[in-house]
């Protein structure tokens, strides 16, 4: 019997390692993807883009928060793999009576760490996950310091206008980038208005590609709003997914560093 317990506190006893994997969580999906896994991982959320290939093939359960019980259930899954945040507490609830299921909790890169290294254990690919995290511990001690001294903002919806705050995985990359998050006195995901954003004093206004798509022209009441601030669109899956999209962010960093200076 094989013995693990999530970054819940939840105990899980398999009788043997998963075969039949259900993940709801879009960054988790990629993991699994890139640990080497494959048959093995029977459903994914619509939300579940990366990799395309899994997108197109594997059978989807519905969205984060709006699961398919009935379709998981079809399924027969031997292991679901959930996320506190990005899937809703009643269907984790039910699908916990049905099946085992392993739920992460991530607010920092060091949880995000934490999960890698678990789900590595949780579905016997502790070498793959061990090589992953040497990449990731050495690209995050190289971090070119982009938003170093910078006071940020990270939208992530707009009417009303929503930030990334303290408690959140985004605020810890932000840190771990030198940046002040000026709405860090903050929890979570707080609402902000225009009176808010204009005394935040902010000097760089991030704004994420999701939850929210933003583009070009919602920039521009930001600007209003802070004509000495600048405005920019960032690629919300480099910044938010907390697998091993991660192993993106360095690279993806020297590219806006290129930008940011022009």
């Amino acid at each position: 019997m094989l013995h693990f317990t999530d970054m819940m506190g939840h105990q899980l006893s398999l009788g043997k390692y998963p075969v039949r994997i259900v993940s709801v969580v879009p960054s988790q999906t990629e993991l699994l993807f890139d640990l080497g896994l494959d048959e093995e991982v029977a459903g994914i959320t619509k939300f579940c883009v990366h990799p395309e290939k899994w997108f197109r093939t594997k059978k989807r359960v519905g969205g984060t928060k709006t699961l398919n019980i009935d379709t998981i259930s079809a399924l027969q899954p031997d292991l679901i793999i959930a996320n506190k945040e990005e899937n809703t507490q009643a269907d984790i609830e039910l699908l916990q009576q049905l099946f085992p299921v392993w739920l992460s909790d991530i607010r920092t890169v060091d949880d995000a760490f934490r999960m890698i290294a678990a789900i590595g254990a949780l579905v016997n690919k502790e070498r793959e996950a061990d090589e992953l995290l040497s990449l990731l511990r050495s690209d995050f001690s190289t971090l070119p310091p982009v938003f170093k001294d910078k006071k940020v903002a990270y939208f992530i919806w707009k009417d009303p206008w929503m930030v990334a705050a303290d408690q959140t995985f985004v605020d810890s990359v932000l840190r771990h980038l030198g940046a002040e998050n000026v709405f860090g006195s903050l929890t979570r995901y707080p609402e902000v208005t225009p009176a808010l954003i204009l005394d935040s004093k902010a000097d760089l206004l991030l704004l994420s590609s999701e939850p929210f798509p933003f583009r070009e022209k919602h920039t521009e009441e930001l600007r209003q709003l802070l004509p000495d601030a600048r405005v920019m669109l960032v690629d919300g899956e480099v910044f938010s997914w907390y697998g091993s999209r991660l192993r993106h962010l360095k690279s993806y960093l020297l590219e806006l560093e290129k930008h940011m200076s022009r």
